[in-house]
């Protein structure tokens, strides 16, 4: 298997723990994005053992506790895309942890709702 997420030990880690690891995002949507990746090659992060999951989340919480120090970001968006139909384009579990900054975008309102464009703008329904 020629997975591009698995064993990702190498310098691209910038942080690391006993089941994830956290790097930079090679194509990045906003200064800091970064992708949190167990080292336990799943294509769903749901198919994962309860420990791995944690240890991912708690991954997480770190990276976006040390991006509000390097970047001081105004907000945040977490997120998977969990299989083809949501995006999946590379077929290993990963949390996506994606800084966002005031004036990013016109109107921020409804964040990962915008992912079916047409359902986003709830509040004026």
């Amino acid at each position: 298997m020629n997975c591009p997420f698995c064993n990702l030990d190498g310098p691209r880690a910038w942080l690391a723990n006993g089941h994830a690891v956290a790097l930079r995002d090679g194509y990045p949507v906003s200064e800091g994005h970064t992708l949190v990746i167990p080292k336990q090659h799943s294509p769903s992060l749901f198919d994962l053992p309860a420990e791995v999951q944690r240890a991912v989340w708690e991954l997480a919480a770190e990276v976006r506790k040390l991006l509000v120090m390097e970047f001081n970001p105004d907000g945040f968006n977490v997120g998977i895309n969990d299989g083809e139909a949501a995006g999946q384009t590379v077929p290993h579990a990963h949390v996506h942890v994606i800084p966002r900054y005031d004036g990013d975008v016109e109107d921020p309102r409804g964040g990962i709702r915008w992912v079916i464009p047409h359902r986003a703008i709830y509040w004026e329904t």
